[in-house]
């Protein structure tokens, strides 16, 4: 049975067994802290997981899952609460289905019941999702496609290659080289999937997984698994005849790119299955208010037309009037083309009773909407700032004058009912999008 700890972001881990473990603190072998210790030292690894002392690493905000080469588990959850007693399995049902705004899955498949299923850790829960996926593939029928073989045959069919027969020896001059063309299931999709498949049933746990992909795996065994699959992804056809492959590509995507992180070298490997929060709050906050906005109201993910220093309107640029600092807020709603709220996602905990303390908000965020507000609403116009909801904040604080003509909110994300919180302050602003008025 494999040891799998359970923490959650921003968690120290430690060998320290006389320490009390809980969702901030795990206690893991020195196996798997060697392990750990040797990624912190590898190039960019230093954004999930850093050295702090002979004994402790700390996490960063990413989730998802980690093993080590030795079979031990580490399953990060979303920090959803300020309490050490969070409720694992509410965290974990938040992180799955915010894992399907991030994949772009549907949203009414993100509410299935699958998503009840918590009783399974993250990583196990995305093999679940591949596997399910594929069974249901398997039962509409997997495509098939004609593939071009080259060989020497006693009968002749399809075309006789003579320039090769021609040049046959004697006492071989009764066969014949010949190119054909077989019907078979061995094309380039099936054999992502079959690629993904191989790694699930070799790093599963849960003998649900392991069963189904075990069955899944003798009725492909005519396919070939690929030997570098990540970089024939991009290949993946989308054609209308390919169109049952649609809703497994993501999961399968997902298993390729996470079995070959850049930073697990050398020869013993574990497994790693991370995903920055930051981003897949952002996505899941963008993915919601797609669907509560109408024309002409658009959202836009990650504009990127404005620059804290903007070029002359001139032909002839210097160095020093070139653009510079692009700015790149999360989520711009335009109005006919224009911009007119200007939104960010912070997935932070901030307090509402701090006062004294700016609420916990950080000072540069407020520079930075500040820049977002002057550059992209000309200093006149709204600015959002979405944090998620929790016990300390559960709604909207009262509205910042940043300027004489602009405004900025701060707002609370309830990622239960994937809405943001409407309250007395911010009724005016946020009603106006629920409601689809322009």
């Amino acid at each position: 049975m494999i040891n799998i700890i359970q923490v959650r972001e921003y968690a120290r881990l430690t060998t320290d067994t006389s320490a009390t473990s809980n969702l901030d603190l795990g206690i893991i072998s020195s196996d798997t802290f060697s392990w750990l210790a040797s990624l912190s030292e590898q190039p960019g690894s230093g954004r999930f997981i850093t050295f702090e002392k002979p004994d402790c690493l700390k996490l960063h905000s990413y989730v998802g899952y980690l093993q080590s080469p030795t079979g031990e588990g580490i399953e990060v959850l979303p920090k959803t609460s300020i309490s050490t007693k969070q409720d694992t399995k509410k965290s974990r049902a938040i992180l799955c289905k915010m894992l399907y705004s991030a994949l772009h899955l549907p949203y009414k498949e993100a509410h299935s019941a699958t998503l009840n299923r918590m009783d399974l850790p993250i990583h196990e829960w995305i093999f679940n999702q591949f596997l399910n996926h594929l069974n249901k593939l398997v039962a509409s029928g997997l495509r098939f496609d004609y593939l071009r073989i080259e060989e020497e045959s006693r009968y002749i069919r399809g075309q006789l290659n003579m320039a090769v027969q021609l040049r046959q020896p004697a006492g071989r001059d009764h066969l014949f080289h010949i190119s054909h063309d077989i019907y078979k299931p061995n094309r380039l999709e099936n054999r992502l999937i079959k690629s993904a498949l191989d790694y699930i049933q070799a790093n599963c746990r849960s003998h649900v997984n392991w069963r189904l992909a075990n069955e899944l795996s003798h009725i492909l065994a005519p396919i070939t698994p690929l030997a570098r699959p990540l970089s024939l992804l991009p290949k993946w056809e989308t054609n209308k005849t390919l169109q049952n492959y649609q809703a497994i590509k993501p999961w399968c995507a997902l298993i390729l790119e996470k079995m070959n992180p850049n930073f697990q070298k050398g020869k013993h490997q574990g497994i790693s299955l991370l995903f920055p929060m930051e981003r897949i709050f952002e996505e899941h906050v963008a993915a919601c208010l797609d669907k509560r906005i109408a024309p002409p109201l658009q959202l836009k993910t990650q504009a990127a037309s404005r620059y804290l220093i903007e070029a002359k309107d001139e032909d002839d640029i210097s160095d020093s009037d070139k653009n510079r600092f692009m700015l790149k807020p999360d989520l711009l709603i335009n109005h006919l083309g224009q911009p007119r709220y200007v939104m960010d996602t912070k997935w932070k905990i901030i307090n509402s009773s701090n006062s004294q303390n700016n609420f916990d908000i950080s000072q540069s965020d407020i520079y930075q909407m500040f820049a977002y507000g002057h550059k992209y609403l000309a200093g006149k116009g709204d600015l959002v700032l979405i944090y998620p909801k929790h016990d300390n904040f559960k709604k909207a604080l009262p509205c910042f004058n940043l300027d004489q003509n602009l405004r900025l909110w701060v707002v609370p994300f309830c990622m239960e009912k994937d809405e943001l919180i409407i309250t007395q302050y911010n009724e005016k602003l946020i009603g106006l999008l629920l409601s689809q008025q322009t």
